[in-house]
């Protein structure tokens, strides 16, 4: 596979910081809903860069469902979806805000962590690199045992949220989306068989050594980034997965 040159690392650095600023000010209010960006020429003098970085920038920014560009009209900010227009091919996002909706999450611990040996092996996240680590066990509303021991790690890059998220119910990624002005458009799972350590098994009222099954789910942004991870075990008698599947005639 040829390499990439470092010139077009180069755009490609300098197309996502475009983006990146134009989806602040979108959010910060400057650019409100309806109104319109500066035309590709203003943004290029602004910016101090070529005309395909531009478009590259407001690609993103298209992606992320920011704005719409139309011949003759120019590049408009456009009102944020509703988050039960993500999609994908197996399965709908709005499933996962279905189940955190009917739930509660009763938080244990807020912090910063450094991503060692153990967690690079758990959420498949760098070693050295530090993410928001949320903490806690989510419960029904009927006040019966944990349904599962959910953990969360944040990208540093919207650590904000966790400023938020005592007084906040539900699903993070919406308030990171609402928050930083951009879109999660893939959600990655996977899932595994475990067995409860002793400290697992006390909060989720279980035997030490029983099994269960842990769901890691990775949410990446239209850039690629990886916005969240979270890792939920659930106890096996706690935990029921139901796929569709139909055949595809060619």
């Amino acid at each position: 596979m040829p390499q990439q040159s470092s010139e077009t690392k180069v755009v490609d650095h300098r197309y996502l910081q475009v983006a990146r600023t134009l989806r602040k000010e979108i959010v910060d209010g400057v650019y409100p809903v309806g109104s319109q960006l500066p035309t590709e020429h203003e943004l290029c003098e602004r910016f101090a860069v070529s005309r395909y970085t531009i478009r590259e920038a407001l690609r993103r920014l298209r992606d992320d469902n920011l704005v719409s560009s139309r011949p003759r009209t120019g590049t408009l900010v456009v009102p944020r979806p509703s988050a039960d227009s993500y999609v994908q091919h197996v399965m709908s996002i709005n499933d996962l805000l279905d189940f955190a909706t009917g739930t509660r999450f009763a938080i244990e611990s807020v912090a910063m962590v450094g991503i060692d040996d153990d967690l690079a092996e758990r959420t498949g996240l760098a070693v050295g690199e530090q993410w928001l680590s949320v903490r806690g066990f989510r419960q029904a509303d009927t006040g019966e045992a944990a349904l599962c021991r959910t953990e969360y790690y944040i990208n540093r890059t919207f650590a904000a949220v966790g400023r938020l998220l005592q007084r906040h119910e539900g699903p993070i990624f919406p308030l990171i989306e609402d928050l930083f002005g951009l879109s999660i458009v893939e959600v990655q799972q996977e899932i595994v068989a475990v067995l409860l350590s002793a400290e697992l098994a006390a909060g989720l009222d279980e035997d030490p050594g029983a099994p269960a099954l842990q769901v890691q789910r990775t949410y990446r942004a239209s850039d690629e980034q990886i916005a969240q991870v979270t890792i939920n075990t659930h106890p096996a008698s706690r935990f029921r997965h139901s796929m569709t599947m139909r055949r595809v005639r060619s």
